[in-house]
């Protein structure tokens, strides 16, 4: 196994699991009021995308790009 793969299977593993996580914890505060509580959603949601963006770039849908 050589580096790369590994830090696939990383980006794969770790995306499925705070993306999970992330989006779990926003279904769950959704009804929740206040402003403290509207910036925590907007961060929950930022996490969740980023979670997704690295779970394609693990899976190589996203970031795959010819030479140069």
């Amino acid at each position: 196994m050589n580096v790369a793969l590994l830090e696939k299977i990383g980006a794969i593993i770790g995306g499925l699991i705070v993306g999970a996580v992330a989006f779990y914890a926003l279904w769950k505060d959704w009804k929740t009021p206040g402003v403290e509580n509207h910036v925590f959603k907007v961060m929950l949601l930022l996490l969740g995308v980023g979670a997704v963006i690295a779970l394609l770039a693990g899976l190589g849908i996203l970031g795959t790009f010819g030479k140069a």
